[in-house]
């Protein structure tokens, strides 16, 4: 990957830019497929486990040594402690290399809800959940897509958690459970009913961390996606599930800013993230169209292969500046970042999708194997315009902003 300072950036963001390529570019590039040989999608000898097991573990080392492990973590819980602004330019690095965040400390989901622990947690709950995570003795998931309600509409949810004295009872279907069949604990977004009022209105959301080891649990499947018969997101029912009542992460109406606290940061690291992979795609198709002969000559001498170049650096540049403007505006807390967040979301996948295409075109039939990167790529590109919100809703909302700003007898300022 070649990395070098931006001037127009501090000090302290180039040398984490920097430090995070070297150990990409010499770590981890040369030995994707030693570290993740179970991309293949076959069954793997002992030894072969073993030696991915050590490698990953040798990097990571190198990793915590350089004080580059876990960026969205605080410093008191063993991260870096870094701003918005400069973790979402470190995952732009991470990205490139398939796997490296995961060196890196940088687990989904669990390291969104470790952020939802920190801020919305209790002492006790960082210290029996938190803690845990931290150190790597426990996994999480993440529990909120309802197979009969829409994703796109939080109010559908109809997962209920009900007061019954010391104890929530939940009882609901979810699907799509992040990570759900090596979780310890989820964290499942309810719909309280509570006539007390103790905590919060009945009728509002919350989020209740639940023990998978609990009684009425049901891990129905590890849901097949793209064509694989299982997946590790997986359809969950909660029947007659008692959890203490201090298992609620903050109080009963913090559910949705919960929600929205993980998921807002979260659509901008994606498409830092998707940056990073377009980055990967546009080197493979540059370097196969440089060296490929076809028809007598290189394939970097045909028009349509360069439109395709020229096409790809168009929709990463734009997508890239589009995603930095937004980042800067969530790092200044300005409000008006919500228009910018929605329109990174409907553009950079689609971009993303478009870039790896191209290059999947000029690979070949190589470029849908399991020897390139570019086939997960694409799977995950089409993947990201549902996740996190669909494009229909946030072209919506990009649309309602701008209306609202007129309306009020303001034009919009591109300026700004």
């Amino acid at each position: 990957m070649n990395v070098k300072p931006v001037p127009t950036l501090d000090e302290r963001i180039n040398d984490i830019r920097m430090r995070t390529a070297e150990i990409v570019n010499e770590d981890i590039l040369p030995n994707e497929r030693r570290l993740w040989p179970s991309r293949e999608g076959r069954e793997l000898p002992e030894r072969d486990r073993s030696e991915a097991h050590e490698l990953r573990a040798q990097v990571q080392e190198r990793v915590r040594k350089a004080g580059l492990w876990a960026p969205h973590l605080p410093t008191e819980y063993g991260g870096m402690g870094l701003d918005f602004l400069a973790h979402a330019y470190m995952n732009e690095v991470l990205a490139y290399a398939m796997g490296a965040a995961k060196l890196f400390g940088v687990v989904a989901p669990n390291s969104g809800n470790q952020k939802i622990l920190v801020k919305y947690g209790t002492d006790e709950q960082k210290r029996k959940w938190l803690l845990p995570l931290v150190d790597g003795t426990m996994e999480s998931g993440f529990s909120m897509t309802e197979p009969e309600n829409a994703g796109s509409d939080p109010r559908s949810l109809t997962t209920t958690a009900t007061r019954d004295g010391d104890h929530w009872v939940i009882n609901g279907h979810k699907w799509f459970t992040s990570n759900g069949i090596d979780a310890d604990f989820f964290i499942v977004m309810c719909r309280v009913v509570d006539g007390t009022g103790e905590l919060g209105r009945s009728g509002q959301m919350a989020q209740i961390i639940v023990p998978t080891s609990v009684k009425g649990v049901n891990v129905v499947r590890g849901i097949g996606i793209w064509g694989r018969s299982s997946s590790d997101h997986c359809e969950v029912v909660y029947d007659d599930v008692r959890v203490p009542i201090e298992n609620i992460l903050g109080n009963v109406g913090d559910g949705h800013q919960a929600a929205q606290d993980r998921l807002g940061a979260g659509r901008v690291y994606h498409c830092m993230n998707s940056v990073g992979q377009m980055w990967r795609a546009f080197d493979l198709m540059v370097e196969r169209a440089t060296q490929r002969e076809v028809h007598g000559g290189l394939l970097k001498d045909k028009q349509f292969i360069q439109g395709f170049i020229a096409d790809s650096y168009q929709d990463i540049q734009a997508a890239r500046l589009m995603t930095i403007h937004t980042a800067e505006k969530v790092d200044r807390n300005d409000v008006s970042a919500r228009t910018d967040i929605s329109a990174i979301k409907v553009f950079v996948p689609a971009a993303y999708e478009r870039v790896v295409d191209r290059a999947i075109q000029v690979w070949g039939a190589a470029g849908i194997t399991n020897d390139l990167p570019l086939a997960a790529m694409y799977q995950g590109a089409r993947t990201l315009r549902l996740a996190d919100g669909p494009d229909e809703v946030h072209r919506i909302l990009i649309a309602k902003h701008v209306l609202h700003r007129y309306e009020s007898g303001e034009g919009w300022d591109f300026g700004n």
